[in-house]
């Protein structure tokens, strides 16, 4: 089973209305709508753990609050600064969920391995 994170993502909430459009006008029925989102996915994991090759830092000033559910570590992180080479962004607050990308057992995985969803939260 793929994590379905990237759902939340303006391609996903776009997917997902293009979907449900062609549902409403039976051009698809709902069970290749579940289909075409569950590829969806496993394509997405499968492309940001063997595409993408970038890599960045994070120094947070306050750990706010963590919790580790259904192999699944969220982070609220406060005063966070993100450092990519010589590029530096800083933001006030920020969720940071990760989950297991490689399958790995408990004790082998780090969140090098790991698919993460950044969101900047509001002030």
């Amino acid at each position: 089973m793929a994590y379905q994170l990237y759902r939340n993502t303006t391609l996903g909430h776009t997917l997902q209305e293009s979907l449900d459009e062609m549902i409403t006008f039976g051009q698809i029925t709902p069970t290749l709508a579940a289909k075409i989102l569950a590829q969806f996915d496993r394509s997405m994991n499968v492309a940001l753990s063997t595409r993408v090759k970038s890599r960045l830092t994070f120094k947070a000033g306050k750990l706010h609050t963590y919790r580790f559910c259904d192999n699944v570590w969220t982070f609220l992180l406060n005063d966070v600064e993100f450092r990519e080479v010589h590029e530096l962004a800083k933001v006030d607050k920020v969720k940071i969920v990760a989950c297991d990308g490689k399958g790995s057992s408990f004790v082998n995985r780090n969140l090098s391995l790991c698919n993460c969803n950044l969101i900047t939260l509001p002030n």
